[in-house]
C-alpha cells in the first residue's frame, strides 16, 4: 500500500492514492514501458490491475466495474498502439454516459521533439470521444486527478484521458496539491413551471413515464418505480434504464428504442398520452423514428441531468438536475386518479409479447426467454450488439436496474464478454450471463482466456446463424445483393475446450435450460452453441 503519512509522493501515487478514495478497485489494460509506474503505484493502493487480450476489452471490462459499485472505471494503456486499440471503447463509454478514467502515458517533453516511434498526440486524438483530455504537467497531478473524477461522474457520465509523460509518472514531491470536489446543491424546480407541473399530474387520465439512462446513473430508479406504483403510471424505459420497475410487474412495459416492431405498439401509446413525464430520458439509445415522438401541443414534462442540446426532441416543461428531487417536489401534494381504462395497459403488455414470439418453440426469442428461465433471480445478463440483441432486449425481463448491459447508444460488437467479465469480477457472488452472436464472438475469442484465467463460472450463449443476420435482413430488405454478411461456422465447443471452457451445442429449450443451469456451476465459462440457422430473426425484429 502507498504511504499516505510520507510527505514526498509520485505523480502516479498521487493518482493512485485518489482514485481509491473514489472506490475504484480494478484497473484493466496491457502494460507498456510507458505505463509502468502508474500501474505499479495503482497495485500499491489497492487495486488490483487486471491484464486483457486487447484495450478494447479493458474499457468495457472496466465499465463492467463501474455498474457494480459506481466507482468510475479505469482503463490504461501504454503510447501508440494501446491507446489506439481502447479507442473504441472509450468513444463508447462517451456515447454510453460511463465515467471512466483513461491512463496512458508519453514520452517527455524533450523526447517528443527528437524521437518519433510510436509517438501522436493522445490528447487530440480523443478530444472528440471524451468529456475531457488533460496532459498532466509538472506539478498538477493531484488537481487534474480530482478533476478528471468530478467530470467523469457529473451531469452525464463520460470518460476522461489523463496523459502523464514518463518523467512526471516519477516525479517526487512534497507540495502535490490534493483538492477534493465538494457536490453541489441539486436543483429542483420551483414557481410557475413546477406549479404547471403538477396541475397537468393533477388532471391527467393517461399519465405515463419514459425513462432512460439519467435517471439510472442518478440512481433514482427506486424513487421513480415507487411513484409509478403509488400513482398507477406505466412505465416504458430505454434498455438501460430496463428494470427500475421489474418487468413483470403490470405497469412495466418493457425497453424501446431499435425495434420497429415495439415502435408500432409504444409509439401510439405516447402520442395518447395527457401527462408524459420523461424521467432521465436520454434520446441518444433510440433510432430515428423516436425523434419527436409526441405533439407539439402535449403536456410533456422532461426531467434530465442536462440541458437539451440533441433536439431529438423538444418538450413545453423542462427540468434540470436531480432526478428523485424533482419527481418528488413534482408529485408533492397529488392524489392518485383512475387511470388507463378498459384493460389498455395489460393488452399492450399482451401485444409486446406475441409480438417478439415469446412462446416461439425454437428460435432467438425462445433462447432469450429460456436463459432467463434458467437463470437464478438477480441475474446480470450483458449482450452484445447485433439482430439477437434487439429480440434479447425485449423478451429478457429485468427485475431489478442494470440487470441489462449492452452497448446500446455506441452499438458496438465486442462488448457481451468483457462487460460480463468485469460485472463478475467486481462482485462474484452475483449471477452473470453473456450473450453473443457468432460473428461477435469471433472477434474478440482471446477474452476467454482472460475469463479463464481469472476463474470466473460464466455461462456465455452464442446465436448461431453463421451470418451478420441484421444486416443481411437490411441487405434483403433493400433488394441488395447477399455481400460480405455470411462466413463458414466455428466448432466453438472444441475452441471452448482448447481454452480452458467447456462447450456445449443446443438446438432446443430443454438442452439451452440444462447447459445454462450447469454452467452457473463451474469456475471457468462455458460457450454454449444455440443453433437457429440462417435468417431466424425474419418477423422478429
Amino acid at each position: 500500500m502507498i504511504d499516505k503519512t510520507t510527505e514526498m509522493q509520485t505523480a502516479s501515487e498521487v493518482i493512485a492514492e485518489r482514485l481509491y478514495d473514489a472506490g475504484c478497485r480494478h484497473a484493466f489494460g496491457i502494460p507498456g514501458g510507458e505505463v509502468l509506474s502508474l500501474m505499479d503505484a495503482m497495485d500499491r493502493a489497492g487495486l488490483d490491475i487486471i491484464l486483457v487480450k486487447h484495450e478494447n476489452s479493458a474499457g468495457f471490462m472496466a465499465e463492467g466495474t463501474w455498474q457494480t459499485n459506481r466507482a468510475p472505471g479505469v482503463l490504461f494503456a501504454t503510447i501508440g498502439p494501446g491507446i489506439a486499440n481502447a479507442a473504441n471503447a472509450i468513444a463508447n463509454a462517451w456515447q454510453d454516459r460511463v465515467p471512466m478514467i483513461v491512463l496512458t502515458g508519453c514520452v517527455s517533453a524533450i523526447e517528443a521533439q527528437t524521437y518519433t516511434h510510436q509517438v501522436f498526440d493522445h490528447v487530440e486524438f480523443l478530444k472528440p470521444v471524451t468529456k475531457a483530455t488533460f496532459k498532466v504537467e509538472a506539478g498538477t497531478a493531484g488537481i487534474i486527478i480530482d478533476k478528471a473524477i468530478n467530470i467523469a461522474t457529473s451531469g452525464r457520465p463520460g470518460p476522461v484521458l489523463l496523459d502523464v509523460p514518463i518523467d512526471v509518472q516519477k516525479e517526487l514531491s512534497d507540495a502535490w496539491m490534493k483538492p477534493r470536489f465538494q457536490p453541489q446543491s441539486a436543483m429542483v424546480p420551483t414557481g410557475a413551471d413546477l406549479n404547471q407541473a403538477q396541475s397537468w399530474l393533477k388532471n391527467a387520465k393517461r399519465p405515463l413515464v419514459l425513462a432512460g439512462l439519467d435517471t439510472v446513473n442518478q440512481d433514482a430508479g427506486d424513487a421513480l418505480g415507487a411513484l409509478c406504483e403509488t400513482y398507477k403510471i406505466p412505465l416504458i424505459t430505454s434498455y438501460k434504464a430496463k428494470g427500475i420497475l421489474p418487468e413483470d410487474h403490470p405497469l412495466a412495459l418493457g425497453g424501446a428504442g431499435l425495434s420497429p416492431i415495439s415502435d408500432t405498439i409504444l409509439l401510439p401509446l405516447i402520442k395518447s398520452s395527457d401527462c408524459l413525464i420523461l424521467a432521465g430520458y436520454d434520446p441518444i439509445e433510440m433510432r430515428l423514428g423516436w425523434r419527436n415522438p409526441f405533439s407539439a401541443d402535449q403536456n410533456v414534462i422532461d426531467i434530465s441531468a442536462e440541458s437539451n442540446t440533441h433536439y431529438m426532441h423538444q418538450a413545453p416543461l423542462n427540468f434540470r438536475g436531480d432526478i428523485a428531487a424533482t419527481l418528488a417536489m413534482i408529485f408533492e401534494g397529488i392524489s392518485a386518479n383512475d387511470t388507463w381504462q378498459n384493460n389498455e395497459i395489460p393488452n399492450v403488455k399482451d401485444q409486446l409479447n406475441k409480438a417478439y414470439h415469446k412462446n416461439e418453440i425454437w428460435g432467438p426469442a425462445a433462447i432469450a426467454d429460456e436463459a432467463r428461465l434458467a437463470s437464478p433471480t438477480n441475474t446480470v445478463a450483458t449482450v452484445d450488439s447485433g439482430a439477437h440483441r434487439i429480440v434479447l432486449s425485449h423478451v429478457w425481463e429485468c427485475d431489478h436496474a442494470g440487470s441489462l448491459l449492452q452497448s446500446s447508444a455506441f452499438c458496438t460488437m465486442g462488448c457481451a464478454v468483457p462487460l460480463a467479465i468485469g460485472r463478475k469480477l467486481a462482485e462474484p457472488g452475483r449471477p452473470v450471463i453473456a450473450f453473443v452472436g457468432d460473428a461477435g464472438l469471433e472477434m474478440f475469442l482471446g477474452e476467454l482466456a482472460t475469463v479463464r484465467d481469472l476463474k470466473l463460472g460464466i455461462p456465455i450463449v452464442v446465436f448461431i446463424d453463421e451470418q451478420l443476420g441484421l444486416i443481411e435482413l437490411k441487405q434483403r430488405g433493400n433488394k441488395m445483393l447477399n455481400l460480405a454478411v455470411e462466413f463458414g461456422g466455428t466448432n466453438f465447443s472444441a475452441v471452448a475446450s482448447a481454452m480452458g471452457g467447456e462447450g456445449v451445442i443446443c438446438h432446443d429449450r430443454t438442452s439451452l435450460n440444462a447447459a445454462i443451469r450447469d454452467a452457473y456451476q463451474r469456475d471457468t465459462f462455458t460457450l454454449i452453441s444455440a443453433v437457429i440457422g440462417k435468417n431466424a430473426y425474419d418477423g422478429r425484429i
